[in-house]
């Protein structure tokens, strides 16, 4: 009797039972938020454990990481099933939370494994549940979605896309309840009473994500710091670079070790050690043979080498270790090696650091490298500016040579002399001052071969007054050439040179006068400056040198159509 009063109660007068319904999904709701800021402070607690804080402040990981991550998480979901509130035989908790968040942070492969171990653990704990098997089945579907997540969003988005993956993982148990359970009725009765709540306690994905994400965060910070570690070694061994050598090397070895904190640094290219510094240094000193395995590995690998704890190193006194390879143009060609005596030292940002620092000690050596090479180069520039045999003319020369044979052999036994005549030239040449009319002979050696190459494209004028002056080797042929290369053949059609040396008493005017493209006024501005871009080093190089001979270097005017360039000698004896 009593009881049907009540439900007459209830039917008739419902506003004191909406109330207290409404009470009691708040309640759930608040617990369900209880439990999940459990999960953030354990979660926070981790991320302050150096050992843990490094796994989450990368952006990728190796297996034994991604282990880790699915057993923290997976026992998460486990403990939020256990500390489910019972709600006619089901479980109201936070699995869906700590499932969706370890794939969102952490990749498919932690969401799915830690949605198949939480989820048939649900299953077992209550076989023949009412609930057991939309939970089995909702907990697999959270951890697919969010590795899905993890791929196909990015990280600024993931929390909110968490949020609403969360939900609607729970939504569908909500929906797999109905059709399951039986009664019908119960299963509408249940869904009335957790629904609510367990959706709206996903918002606690978005709060896990962010707090993880802010230790990310922390990664950039300390990848600045550590750039800027870096950038300052960088600037400390900068000069030392630019003389390679074992005892710069050695310095170098010495300002990292000081700097980053280490207790030993070692450089080495593919077979030695270059240099060494700090514990177990004196196991260097009658051999620099690279004997560790670790090391060999780097080499040939090209990747870096990590120890922790190892005891097995050569040196028993180290017990952590990190090799990176040093690259020059993709190509490994030595390693930068840096040791602690304690274990677990390398950590994440030290981790960072030196591999920028590596980056740049590859960069410094390889510009050391062309630095030698350039100062070789600048040893024999004068040399190879006077014998000026450039490859391709001599292809070219010769090719012109080859196609004349059959078709006119007079014309390619012509051109074997003057290409005889120009090589014998160029390689007798010595520093001193030549009569102008061997030079210009030297000259027509090498017109008449690029006449043989452009035929009716090229048309060479010699306006020549009978003088006597000599002047130094090679300055009139890069004039002729640039006219022909520069002028002549940037455009279409006939063009002409002019090789003029007049007579004007006290000097001798040397001209080259061509009407083809015409120099700019940048590049007229470029040579006086000394400032010359490399296709044009020839014409640069023949104005400093008549600069540095007569005073004044060369006159060079842009014309209508063309260029003209001269230079004054004075004649001897005046």
């Amino acid at each position: 009797m009593d009881r049907g009063m009540n439900y007459l109660y209830n039917k008739s007068t419902s506003s004191p039972l909406e109330a207290e319904t409404v009470q009691y999904t708040f309640t759930i709701l608040l617990q369900l938020f209880e439990r999940a800021a459990l999960l953030l402070m354990c979660l926070f607690v981790l991320t302050r454990l150096p050992r843990f804080k490094e796994i989450f402040q990368k952006g990728t990981y190796a297996p034994q990481e991604l282990a880790i991550a699915t057993m923290i998480f997976s026992l998460f979901a486990i403990f939020g099933t256990y500390s489910g509130i019972n709600v006619e035989g089901s479980l109201v908790n936070v699995r869906i939370i700590a499932i969706v968040s370890g794939g969102i942070l952490f990749g498919p492969w932690v969401g799915l494994i830690t949605g198949i171990i939480s989820g048939v653990h649900r299953f077992l704990i209550d076989i023949g549940g009412v609930t057991s098997l939309p939970c089995l089945i909702t907990s697999i579907t959270a951890g697919i979605v969010s590795g899905v997540i993890y791929r196909r969003t990015s990280g600024e988005r993931r929390w909110k896309a968490g949020i609403l993956a969360g939900m609607a993982c729970e939504a569908l148990t909500m929906l797999l309840i109905l059709v399951m359970a039986q009664p019908s009725s119960l299963g509408v009765d249940i869904v009335s009473k957790i629904a609510f709540p367990m959706i709206m306690s996903q918002i606690s994905v978005g709060l896990i994500v962010m707090l993880v994400q802010s230790v990310e965060g922390e990664k950039e910070r300390i990848a600045a710091k550590q750039s800027k570690l870096a950038l300052d070694i960088a600037n400390k061994t900068l000069p030392y670079f630019r003389n390679i050598n074992p005892e710069s090397l050695r310095t170098i070895c010495q300002i990292i070790k000081e700097d980053i904190g280490a207790d030993a640094v070692a450089i080495s290219d593919t077979r030695l050690i270059l240099a060494y510094v700090g514990v177990g240094e004196e196991d260097y000193t009658t051999t620099n043979e690279i004997i560790s395995e670790e090391t060999k590995v780097t080499l040939s690998s090209g990747e870096i080498t990590i120890r922790n704890d190892d005891s097995d190193y050569v040196n028993p006194e180290i017990k952590s270790l990190i090799i990176i390879p040093l690259k020059e143009k993709g190509e490994v060609t030595g390693a930068l090696k840096i040791y602690y005596t304690r274990a677990h030292k390398i950590t994440y940002s030290l981790q960072a650091m030196a591999v920028g620092l590596s980056q740049m000690i590859s960069t410094l050596m390889e510009v050391s490298r062309v630095e030698g090479i350039k100062e070789m180069a600048n040893k024999a520039e004068l040399k190879a500016l006077q014998t000026s045999i450039n490859p391709h003319f001599l292809f070219n020369a010769l090719n012109a040579i080859a196609s004349s044979i059959r078709i006119n052999p007079d014309k390619a036994r012509e051109l074997i002399v003057n290409l005889s005549g120009y090589m014998r030239y160029n390689l007798e040449l010595t520093d001193e001052f030549i009569d102008i009319k061997r030079e210009l002979q030297q000259v027509q050696q090498y017109v008449e071969i690029e006449k043989a190459r452009f035929g009716s494209r090229l048309n060479v004028l010699y306006d020549i007054d009978e003088v006597q002056v000599r002047i130094p080797s090679l300055i009139i042929q890069p004039l002729v050439e640039n006219a022909i290369i520069h002028g002549i053949l940037k455009v279409r059609g006939t063009g002409t040179v002019t090789i003029s040396v007049k007579d004007q008493g006290d000097n001798v005017r040397v001209g080259i006068r061509d009407t083809g493209a015409g120099i700019s006024e940048e590049t007229i501005e470029k040579v006086y400056a000394g400032n010359m871009p490399e296709n044009k080093i020839g014409l640069f190089n023949v104005h400093q040198r008549v600069k540095l001979i007569y005073g004044t270097g060369l006159t060079i005017q842009r014309l209508d159509k063309g260029t003209n360039i001269y230079f004054d000698v004075k004649k001897e004896g005046l």
